[in-house]
Order: C-alpha cells, then sequence, then structure tokens
C-alpha cells in the first residue's frame, strides 16, 4: 500500500501499467500507483480505487483512528464514495486504444521465421490483455490474431509450442466464437498430438486447452472424432506418474465428451466403461438400445465383466422383457455371461428364468429365430461354468435346469429348430453332463424320451464342425452311464461308428478338440462287446488307431491341450481287442501282425499319464492269459531202443529256448509272453503307484504268471529276481481298497506255496495280520484264499479248517 492510515507515505515506487499511449497522471490511484478500473471520489474531491480506498477506511477504523484523506491527511466527516463515471470511461478508451496497440504489436510478431524473444513477448501481451478485464475479449476475437497465435503451434520450439498453448487457453476461456475458431482445420489434431509429444509441461498445456474447448458442446464430437484422443485422454487420467493437474484434467475433459454418445462409444472401447454403464441406467430407451447394442461388441476382460454384471445386470434383464430393446440386451449379455464370475452374478441377479422362458415360449411374441440362438448361446455359458444348477429355480412350478422336464424341453427344441440353435442347446446338454450333480438327470431324460438316436446322429453331421462336436462331446459325458445304449445305437446303425473312426483317424499334424472327444467316447463304450469290436476290426479301425498312437509317440502329431485325453482315448479303444482272444482267432492274428504285446509294454511306461498306463497294464492282463494257449510244446524225440529197456541209460532231451513259465517256445509278439518281452521288472515298478487303479491293473498283469498249470516256481523267483516282493506285500498291508486286496490275497497265497518264502514271512506279524483281517472280513472266496496263505505259514493246522478243501483258482 502507498501509505498508511495515520498519513505517512511508503516510500514504494509507483509502477505504472505498461503502456503505449501517453499515459495521464489522473489515471493513476496515489495508493496502488496503477491505472485504476473503478475510481471513485471522496467528499474533498480527491479521486482513488475503489478497493484501496475502502481498505484504507477499514484499517483507519481497526486501528482506532480517524478517518483520514490520504491524500490531504485531513480528517473526513463522512466516507460516502461516489463513482467516478467520466474518468472510469476515459481509463477505459485509453486501455482500449493502448491494448489495439500492443495487439496490433503482438501480431506483426507472430510468424515462425521471428526470433523466439520476440514472438513469446507478443504471446505474453496477447495473455496478459486477456486477463485484464472480462470485456476486453470482445476486443482479441479477431480471426486473423486467434490463427496466428494457432500457427505458432507449428513452431519447432517447445517453449514457444507451450506459451502459445497457455495463450489459446486464456483466449477461448468462456467465448465459444474463439472456440470455433481455434477448432478450425487441423488445430485439434495438432492439440492432441502434444498429448504424447510433449514435455510434461507441454502436456498438462495441452490437456487444459482441450479442457476450454470441450466445454463447447459443438466442439465435443470433433475432440472425440481425432484418432487417438480419447485414448490419450483416457490414458492421462489414469496415469500415476503424471502430474495431478494433467490427470484431473483429462479426466474433466473425458466427462466433458461424455456428452457425445459416440465419444461415450469410443470410451468404452478404449477401457472407460464407467459413461455407457451411466447411459445404460438412465439414459433414454433409444440410448439405453444404443449403448447395450455396442457393449455386446466390445471386448471385455473378465474382471471388467464381473463389474458390468454387477453394475447393469439387473437393467439388462429388464430390457429383455421390452420388445424392441431384448435383441441389444441379449447382445451385451452374451459378451458378459462368458466368465465364470460375471455369470455367477447373472444367475444370482435372476437371469435364468426369463431366459428359459423366452427359449421355450412360442406365440405372437415369441424371439425370433436368430434371438433364440443368442438366448442359447448365453444359457450354454452360464451352463458351461460348472454351477449348482438343482438349486436354482428357473419356472413357473420351481423347476430346476436339470428337471427332466426341463431337459425333454430342451431335447425337444434341439429337434425341431435349425443347426445354429441345436449346436449351442447340446452345449447346454453338454455343461450339464459334465456335473456330476446333474448328469444323472439328464440320462434319465434322454432315456425316457428316446432321444439317444437323434442324438447319435448328428455324429454324421458334415457341414457344421460346432455341432457335431457338441454331439460328441455330450454322448461322451453320457457315454458311462449309457455305454449299452450307446452301443447297440452304433452297432445298429450305418455310417454313425465309421464317421467317429473317420473323425480321429483325421490326418492332421495338431489334434483337435473333436477327434479327442471321439476317441473319448468310443473308448467308454463296453470293452467286451464283441459285435462292436468285429465292426471296429473289420473296418479296419484298430490299424489307423495303432497308426495315430505311433505317430503321437514320434511326435508328429502334436496338441498339448488335447493330446493327452485323444491319447488315452486311443490305448483304450485299442486295448478292447484283448477282450476279444478267446473268441476270435482274427482278433489274436490281428495282435501278432501288429505286435500289439509291445507296443501295450512300450506305453506301460508313459510316465504321469496314469490311465494310459491302466489300459496298457489290463491289455498286458488280457494277452498274458492267453499266453498258455498260444505256447508251442516242442515234440520231444521217442527215446532209443536201450533206453527204453534200461531206464538208468535214459537221459531227458534238451529243449533250448524253452519259457521258464510256460514250458514251450514263446515269444512276446506270438505268444504274448510277458517273461521273454521282460515285462516283470515294469510291471512292479507300478506297484508302488500312488493311483489304485493303477497298481490293480499291475498286478493283475503278474498274477497271469502264478495260474494253475504254469510253473509258479520260477515265476515267483522271477518277480522276487525284480524286487516284487516287498511292494506285493506292501499292496497287502495297505489295504487301499477292497479289490486290491483280493488282488493282493491272491497273489501272496501263490508266493507263499514256495516253502522258504513261506518260512521268512511266517515271522512277520504284519503280514500274518493282514492275512487274519483278510480271513475274517473279505468275501467268502478271498476268505478262503487267506485261509490257505495262513496254512502255508503255519498259523491254522491242516486239520483246523473251516471251509471244505477245494482247489482255489484266481
Amino acid at each position: 500500500m502507498a501509505g498508511s492510515c495515520d498519513g505517512s507515505q511508503s516510500d514504494q515506487s509507483s509502477t505504472f501499467e505498461p503502456g503505449i499511449d501517453n499515459i495521464y497522471e489522473a489515471f493513476i490511484c496515489p495508493l496502488t500507483k496503477q491505472v485504476m478500473q473503478d475510481p471513485v471520489t471522496l467528499e474533498n474531491g480527491q479521486t482513488f480505487e475503489r478497493e484501496a480506498i475502502e481498505k484504507w477506511f477499514k484499517e483507519c477504523t481497526q486501528n482506532g483512528k480517524p478517518v483520514l484523506c490520504p491524500i490531504t491527511s485531513k480528517e473526513l466527516s463522512i466516507t460516502d464514495l461516489s463513482p467516478s463515471i467520466a474518468l472510469r470511461d476515459t481509463i477505459e478508451e485509453w486501455r482500449a486504444r493502448n491494448d489495439c496497440m500492443k495487439l496490433d504489436i503482438a501480431r506483426q510478431s507472430l510468424y515462425l521465421g521471428n526470433a523466439e524473444a520476440n514472438i513469446l513477448l507478443a504471446l505474453k501481451n496477447v495473455r496478459d490483455i486477456c486477463r485484464n478485464i472480462h470485456l476486453i475479449k470482445r476486443r482479441v476475437r479477431n480471426p486473423q490474431l486467434v490463427r496466428l497465435v494457432t500457427d505458432m503451434l507449428k513452431s519447432n520450439s517447445h517453449e514457444v509450442r507451450y506459451k502459445a498453448l497457455q495463450t489459446l487457453q486464456v483466449v477461448v476461456e468462456d467465448d465459444d466464437e474463439s472456440k470455433a475458431i481455434v477448432a478450425e482445420g487441423d488445430t485439434v489434431r495438432t492439440i492432441v498430438k502434444f498429448l504424447s509429444k510433449e514435455p510434461p509441461k507441454g502436456k498438462e498445456a495441452a490437456v487444459s486447452l482441450l479442457f476450454e474447448l470441450s466445454k463447447s458442446e459443438l466442439l465435443c464430437e470433433k475432440i472425440g472424432s481425432v484418432r487417438g484422443a480419447i485414448i490419450l485422454l483416457v490414458g492421462l487420467a489414469s496415469s500415476k506418474s503424471e502430474n495431478v493437474l494433467t490427470v484431473e484434467k483429462a479426466d474433466r475433459t473425458l466427462t466433458n465428451l461424455e456428452r457425445s454418445e459416440e465419444n461415450v462409444r469410443e470410451m468404452a472401447s478404449n477401457g472407460r466403461l464407467q459413461p455407457l454403464l451411466a447411459k445404460l441406467l438412465g439414459g433414454s430407451a433409444e440410448t439405453k438400445a444404443s449403448m447395450a447394442s455396442y457393449l455386446g461388441e466390445l471386448a471385455l476382460n473378465n474382471d471388467v465383466k464381473v463389474v458390468v454384471a454387477q453394475t447393469i445386470g439387473s437393467c439388462l434383464i429388464d430390457l429383455m422383457r421390452s420388445r424392441d430393446m431384448r435383441g441389444a440386451a441379449l447382445g451385451a449379455l452374451n459378451k458378459i455371461s462368458s466368465f465364470e464370475g460375471s455369470a455367477k452374478v447373472l444367475i444370482r441377479t435372476g437371469l435364468l428364468p426369463p431366459l428359459i422362458k423366452d427359449l421355450f415360449y412360442v406365440g405372437p411374441n415369441q424371439l425370433p429365430i436368430r434371438l433364440k440362438e443368442v438366448s442359447a448361446t448365453i444359457l450354454a455359458n452360464i451352463v458351461n461354468i460348472g454351477y449348482d444348477f438343482d438349486k436354482v429355480s428357473v419356472g413357473p412350478h420351481h423347476q430346476t435346469l436339470v428337471s427332466e422336464d426341463i431337459v425333454e424341453n430342451l431335447l425337444l427344441l434341439i429337434s425341431n429348430t435349425g443347426p445354429e440353435i441345436q449346436g449351442k442347446l447340446l452345449e447346454v446338454l453338454v455343461g450339464l453332463t459334465s456335473c456330476p450333480n446333474s448328469v444323472i438327470n439328464v440320462v434319465s431324460a434322454i432315456r425316457n424320451s428316446g432321444a439317444i438316436i437323434s442324438l447319435v446322429q448328428f455324429v454324421e453331421i458334415h457341414d457344421n464342425d460346432d455341432l457335431r462336436l457338441a454331439a460328441i462331446k455330450l454322448l461322451h459325458n453320457i457315454s458311462p452311464h449309457m455305454s449299452d445304449e450307446l452301443a447297440k445305437v452304433l452297432r445298429g446303425t450305418v455310417g454313425q461308428l465309421s464317421n467317429l473312426v473317420a473323425i480321429i483317424s483325421e490326418s492332421t499334424t495338431t489334434i483337435t478338440e473333436d477327434q479327442a472327444a471321439a476317441a473319448g467316447l468310443l473308448a467308454e463304450l463296453p470293452e467286451r462287446d464283441w459285435g462292436l469290436t468285429q465292426r471296429l476290426l473289420g473296418d479296419g479301425a484298430f490299424e489307423k488307431i495303432i497308426s495315430k498312437i505311433i505317430l503321437i509317440r514320434q511326435g508328429e502329431i502334436r496338441g498339448k491341450r488335447f493330446e493327452r485325453t485323444f491319447l488315452e482315448g486311443l490305448v483304450k479303444i485299442l486295448a478292447r481287442i484283448t477282450f476279444a482272444l478267446t473268441k476270435e482267432t482274427q482278433a489274436i492274428s490281428f495282435c501278432r501282425q501288429n505286435n500289439l504285446a509291445s507296443l501295450f509294454l512300450d506305453l506301460l511306461q508313459s510316465y504321469s499319464q496314469d490311465n494310459i498306463q491302466m489300459a496298457s497294464a489290463i491289455a498286458l492282463e488280457n494277452l498274458s492269459l492267453e499266453t498258455k494257449n498260444l505256447t508251442m510244446i516242442p515234440e520231444l524225440p521217442p527215446p532209443s531202443y536201450c533206453a527204453s529197456i534200461f531206464s538208468c541209460l535214459s537221459k531227458p532231451p534238451v529243449v533250448l529256448g524253452m519259457c521258464k513259465i510256460h514250458q514251450g517256445i514263446c515269444s512276446l509278439r506270438n505268444s504274448f509272453c510277458l517273461v521273454e518281452g521282460q515285462a516283470v521288472d515294469k510291471l512292479v515298478d507300478l506297484l508302488d503307484h500312488e493311483n489304485d487303479k493303477v497298481v490293480g491293473p499291475a498286478l493283475a498283469a503278474l498274477s497271469t504268471l502264478l495260474e494253475d498249470g504254469l510253473e509258479v516256481e520260477n515265476a515267483v523267483r522271477l518277480i522276487v529276481e525284480a524286487d516284487g516282493l516287498t511292494p506285493i506285500l506292501n499292496v497287502l498291508l495297505e489295504n487301499r481298497t477292497e479289490y486290491l486286496r483280493i488282488r493282493a490275497v491272491w497273489i501272496v497265497e501263490r508266493i507263499l506255496r514256495i516253502e522258504y518264502i513261506a518260512r521268512e514271512l511266517g515271522e512277520e506279524q504284519n503280514v500274518t495280520a493282514a492275512l487274519v483281517d483278510a480271513f475274517q472280513n473279505a468275501e467268502f472266496r478271498t476268505r478262503q484264499i487267506a485261509e490257505n496263505a495262513l496254512r502255508h505259514i503255519d498259523k491254522i493246522p491242516n486239520f483246523s479248517g473251516i471251509f471244505n478243501s477245494t482247489t482255489l483258482v484266481k
């Protein structure tokens, strides 16, 4: 302040507002030493800036001093202030002339070839003039000047561009006409470019200018239409590294741009979904339909799908009830139902009842076919998450999705619609049959409706891979529960079985899902169904299966996603021929020609693939059981004349290459001999497997070497030499399953027939305890065998048996 209320003057120098036109002393306030904006006159005729003199009076009063005139230091009787209108107008006119001259000079300086200092000074003058008083904007609103400032954005100097952005922000503030001038041509595109190309302060200035421009509704769409504008603004608004002002201005700019629906769609496609969701919740019917339709086209990550389901799930379900908007609503629901988390939200929100109603309803307001397909797709999405659908009501009588009448309606709809809907509804049934809690209900409905024949017919479809795949997957899922019915249908029809084989044997370098599903389906069919095996054998299916197995093991066919399940299915299908060895010599010939025993022995070593090891061990058991019938017993030469008379002179003939177990000429290829194939060690290794379903078949395959009529003592010796005695006893002692106990008791009884082993194990109390437990608690046949085993170790006297003496067989 130039003075205080006691009349003393400050020594502060006078700093007049810079000007070009002559300045008059009357324009200057004695207190502020600045050109006055609102001059007022006291009773004594002295003139001051209103704000400054009011402050002077207030200080005098607060200090308890009399109110003095700052110039005369005389006390004032009244403090009334009279506006000096004439002086104010004169000052305004002077300022206008002065500013116009400054602007003229600025216009002359604003060209790209000028010195940077001159340009910066001209830009500063323009900013200062715009900030002086709000009325000045009308004087600056000069298209030529605005365009000259805009041209400075093309400067090579960061500083010039930065100051030009700041100047334009001041020029366009609260002035739509100036905004329109700035937005001409490619200026907005240039400003947007600065959001990514400029240093931090340049970015801040660019986003601040865009914020001012975005206040004009007319410019919102233009800004949003610039390629990259929305995505850059969204990035800045969510940035953790930009300064707070830049982030805030970017966010507020986006808020302004939301007035354009096209911008809202663009924001949604770049990750800013909230504006779209807000319009879906609170917009007009037309806007809701438009936003829902666009939502159905967006690529959403899974977390976003959950948020969308939580925010507008109920809104979309309500829109389903509107004939004009249900298409858009279904499209959006289809998009967000494809993730487990969001699908669960939709279930809890109540999507299933209206969805089922729309699918099944037939009448004047029924869904068009294309929308029924979308509804079926949504239902398939939801069902495939594995939800507990037997607890979710979907019908007026509290039916659930797995109620028999609902499933029968789905089957009926499948038979009366086109391929696209059929495929989706089959996927629904695939989802339901993938759940242990609901598969039985679906199987019951299929069985009661007689739909199995029509379902199998889908296997023959060649022009719709998705439909065929869904059908095969469904049949695969129900095959454990309907294997006999499926086998009967496949045997009794022409085409379906060969089609499944053709799918499996397709010449591809990668394994497809339908190949894996087809192999899984055939693998689940009853392995002892000789009629089915004959069909497969006659159609050359087994040769194709072998070829596929070899190609996979050689690495010529790959497919990490389906390789394991495909190979498991192939091995199980191939193993079924070993169940036919006793029925058909053709099966034996096939196994010999293709050296199946060797192949299964190799597959036995498929570590970490339990189902393949299990199927291979079962196949080897079946092959080994046939060995005694295929072993060649050599014809011995008749004894000489002397030897026939004098037995002391005779020596037993020596035949080289005799099998120690089967007492004949054996081979792995021709008689499937496990001993000649050196399989004992490999089978013993599997006895320590953690999977009981692998241990059981391995134990069963070893048991075939201890059958009656074979050299059991030699077989036991082989097992002992392979370190098999301990793991066999462990199976007995662990008593993991009843099946394993039955197998273990049988094989241990055979081993205990060897006297020296019986003596050693008779001292083992845990072995005795395990046999006693089997003797007391197992089923009848195993109790008999356990009693014999206890006799071998002298735990039960020969005369104390409680069972009839019988020859025990496996």
